[in-house]
């Protein structure tokens, strides 16, 4: 065996990120010596964030032998370090699917203007390296990133059904003299299965190691049909009352996702009749005329990756490309309003928090850490015909959770902290967990055990301690004695750097 795969029976994988939390997602796998690839590059958020936030995201290791960063989907949680990664100077290819590409520019522009600056002409040239380096990649196709001496590294992705563009990544290893041979999988952010738009994620039929993600490891998700019936329960409620619903949402998947399923619940209530909200009719919701509903989505991002969304309809599943060729517009419909500029989004949020009428507004961000769902909010929070309707995950040390941890108790006194001010909460607070964009327990144990054998490693990220846990221990429940589950917090000293 050639020198430097005698010191591991299998590649190194160091974390720099999401080894224990679910933000910073940043894996390191360690191929040949001279050959090392970046999963990912992601910002930290909620609790993860510590102290010197620029110092925590600075690269502080080793670049001269990353050959490329591959980058699994979009979110600001697992590409949000890019600035960071090339001001350490990494100028190799970034490779991602052909969705992703078209998105990745809008994510980091936007990233810059809130965390590194406004000047026009700086973001243009940065986005312009950024341009430079991207590699899209067809979904199904090997793609060689490193040949040398008898040694050959490749990737290849498949779709992960996170959030368009998203894809799971198989890494082929080999070395021709040797005879050595490895397939690790990184399974990047795994969407539910019967996700609107999107198709499921297929599992890989092999792979030696599996990195996969446990932000759900230990809890269920309710099916597609119970999920949308509890949405359209929980806006016929609160709308009844005469109020707005405040969806704080990520401008790129849960918004175009929700968008579809509005879409739906009013087209299927145009088709019964004009009142066909009501729970005589269907059992489910009280009397609402969804005619009246105005749908408001207030994020310029949003808006931009909706329009992308429309563009790439060959990625849609089949289920949405069905609607389409009935004549439908699942992402434009006549209900939904788009807040672009600043000056409407702030007459929008005074005129709604003075004249109270039905409507949902989706604004980002996703866990009321910041962007204009925070306007809303204390504008809103205190008038008890509103709602906060959460339908994703909320970190730990995040806004969101805050406000989330106040439901049954809104009007009692209790307020929550949005920029240094002290809200008081009599709105609703509402959760439905089914609209996760993230698999759940059980789907992420049937990605690996409906592949034809078992991995010899898996690896637990991007969970929080109990979720990975919980995984862990369903897990090893199934697996054959020669499989090590492990988590990633817990790994080795020399193979975690989280």
């Amino acid at each position: 065996m050639k020198e430097g795969l005698s010191r591991f029976s299998l590649p190194r994988i160091i974390h720099h990120g999401a080894a224990s939390g679910v933000t910073g997602s940043c894996h390191r796998l360690e191929a040949f010596e001279d050959c090392h690839l970046l999963v990912d590059c992601g910002l930290f958020q909620g609790e993860s964030a510590r102290g010197d936030t620029l110092e925590q995201h600075r690269i502080d290791f080793d670049l001269s032998a990353v050959k490329a960063l591959v980058v699994t989907h979009v979110h600001i949680d697992h590409v949000g370090r890019l600035p960071y990664l090339l001001a350490a100077g990494f100028r190799g290819p970034i490779l991602c699917s052909v969705p992703s590409a078209r998105l990745l520019p809008l994510v980091i522009e936007d990233a810059l203007k809130v965390g590194f600056t406004r000047d026009r002409a700086l973001i243009e040239r940065f986005l312009e390296t950024v341009s430079e380096q991207l590699v899209p990649l067809e979904y199904k196709t090997w793609h060689p990133v490193y040949e040398a001496g008898g040694r050959l590294v490749r990737v290849r992705l498949q779709r992960a059904g996170h959030i368009l563009g998203s894809a799971y990544v198989e890494v082929d290893t080999r070395d021709k003299d040797s005879g050595y041979r490895d397939r690790s999988v990184f399974s990047g952010d795994l969407g539910a299965p019967y996700a609107p738009l999107l198709p499921a994620p297929k599992p890989p039929q092999r792979a030696d190691t599996v990195v996969i993600e446990s932000t759900y490891g230990g809890r269920r998700h309710e099916d597609r049909r119970t999920r949308r019936r509890r949405l359209r329960e929980v806006l016929a409620r609160s709308l009844q009352r005469g109020g707005t619903v405040l969806i704080p949402a990520f401008s790129i998947g849960r918004t175009q996702e929700l968008l579809y399923e509005l879409e739906g619940i009013i087209h299927d209530a145009a088709s019964r009749g004009s009142r066909s909200g009501n729970a005589r009719n269907n059992g489910d919701s009280p009397a609402f005329d969804w005619s009246r509903l105005q749908i408001i989505v207030d994020s310029p991002l949003a808006a931009r990756f909706t329009e992308v969304y429309r563009e790439l309809k060959p990625y849609w599943d089949a289920e949405a490309n069905r609607r389409l060729r009935a004549g439908r517009h699942p992402l434009d419909f006549d209900a939904l309003y788009t807040v672009d500029d600043h000056e409407t989004h702030e007459r929008t949020v005074e005129y709604l928090a003075a004249h109270p009428q039905p409507a949902v507004v989706l604004a980002a961000s996703g866990m009321v850490a910041g962007g204009r769902i925070v306007n809303y909010m204390k504008a809103m929070l205190g008038g008890d015909r509103n709602s906060v309707l959460f339908v994703g995950y909320q970190a730990p040390g995040t806004p969101g959770q805050a406000l989330q941890q106040l439901a049954g108790r809104e009007g009692q006194g209790v307020a929550v902290q949005l920029d240094g001010e002290r809200v008081p909460v009599h709105a609703r607070i509402h959760t439905i967990g089914g609209y996760s964009a993230h698999a759940d327990s059980g789907d992420l144990v049937n990605f690996i055990r409906r592949m034809r054998r078992w991995p010899g490693r898996i690896r637990l990220v991007h969970g929080d301690y109990s979720a990975q846990r919980g995984l862990q221990r369903r897990l090893l429940e199934l697996a054959p004695p020669d499989t090590r589950v492990e988590l990633a917090a817990e790994a080795t000293s020399t193979e975690t750097a989280d």
